[in-house]
């Protein structure tokens, strides 16, 4: 049945309620509200992990217009909770092969409205803050729905990496490559492991709840840890594994909640921020070169860097909107990170030194 005539709710925490059209699959689904900024590559953001157990809105007008490429994910399937968006497209046109986003979003059984003013609700969450929602296309009974949007657990405090993670390990790239890099996959996104590929790495994935026994063992010359979902806080068994694992000297480069897990590991504090970056715009400086970059970020969580820190840790970039962490890097170890995503081709190259950066330092410790 098709979704294009059928109304649809959405309901945010405080009460507040959107009438609009639905698109994908007809259901009911809830999740954090959160909005990224992006003005193209929908189906990337849609796959990321990153995004597991959030609803979100695209502000950028038209969403579908071009369609969906299988080769075009970050995850095999759609991890977003549901979308809110103001114009979806059921025509698309390109010249590689694809299907509309509508197919993609009902095999997918993925819940979304459309035909809302996206402009207003951003605007409430960035003065009201994030918080949890819910999309029905099925009922128009607000008090059910918002009976159920209360039992929608709160973005503090929960663990989801462990539930996007591989389910084992295994290997990618050519075995005799020069360089092996362990992978702590905690939601990673599929290009994090393409950039390694693409510097002659071979890359051995270790699901999420891996000691760091495990991960000593395969003899890696780097160990990459990735983004994923939920609140880094929360991990006590990622944040003893990365500890164990920076104690061994072994160069480290972590990315957003890779970023965030290596913190933690290192005695700083995160936090749950107001309303998270999201988007593909973000500039941020680099303050070891003075270079600033366009960055692309995904993460409701940031780092507070404590001065009482700075004997072992040295902050390193700086967003140049808000003034939060956006990178660290460890004085006595050969370790860093970045909470923004340099796999993800903002400036479109703007970050991508850091993928360098890390395998000049494997190759520095390996000599």
């Amino acid at each position: 049945m098709s979704s294009s005539k059928i109304s649809a709710l959405l309901v945010l925490q405080d009460g507040i309620v959107f009438r609009g059209t639905a698109i994908g699959k007809i259901g009911t689904t809830t999740g954090e509200i959160c909005f990224n900024t992006g003005m193209t590559g929908y189906q990337e953001v849609f796959t990321d992990p990153s995004y597991t157990g959030q609803i979100l809105i695209m502000t950028n007008d038209h969403i579908g217009n071009y369609g969906v490429r299988d080769a075009e994910v970050e995850s095999e399937s759609i991890k977003i909770a549901g979308l809110v968006c103001k114009k979806f497209s059921q025509q698309f046109s390109r010249k590689m092969d694809s299907y509309s986003l509508d197919t993609y979003f009902t095999e997918n059984n993925l819940v979304g409205i459309a035909d809302v003013d996206t402009r207003q609700i951003v605007r409430h969450i960035c003065d009201a803050g994030a918080m949890n929602a819910i999309i029905s296309s099925e009922t128009e009974d607000l008090e059910a729905l918002k009976r159920q949007l209360s039992l929608c657990p709160d973005m503090s405090g929960l663990e989801l990496a462990s539930t996007v993670s591989s389910k084992s390990f295994h290997t990618l790239g050519k075995k005799d490559a020069p360089i092996r890099v362990a992978l702590l996959d905690y939601g990673s996104k599929k290009n994090i492991v393409r950039c390694l590929i693409n510097r002659d790495c071979y890359v051995g994935v270790f699901p999420a709840k891996t000691d760091s026994s495990e991960v000593l063992a395969w003899n890696p010359d780097g160990i990459m840890i990735s983004n994923g979902p939920g609140d880094p806080a929360s991990m006590d068994y990622a944040i003893s594994c990365v500890r164990d694992l920076v104690e061994k000297e072994i160069p480290i480069f972590g990315i957003c909640l890779g970023h965030q897990l290596l913190s933690l590991a290192s005695g700083l504090t995160t936090y749950k921020m107001h309303h998270g970056h999201r988007g593909l715009n973000h500039p941020v400086k680099n303050l070891i070169t003075g270079r600033s970059e366009i960055t692309s970020q995904n993460h409701g969580f940031a780092v507070k860097f404590d001065d009482s820190a700075t004997d072992k840790v040295t902050l390193t970039h700086l967003n140049l909107n808000d003034k939060s962490v956006e990178g660290i890097a460890l004085k006595d170890k050969p370790a860093f990170s970045v909470q923004y995503h340099p796999e993800a081709s903002p400036g479109p190259h703007d970050s991508m030194y850091l993928f360098d950066q890390f395998i000049q330092l494997i190759q520095k410790y390996k000599s």
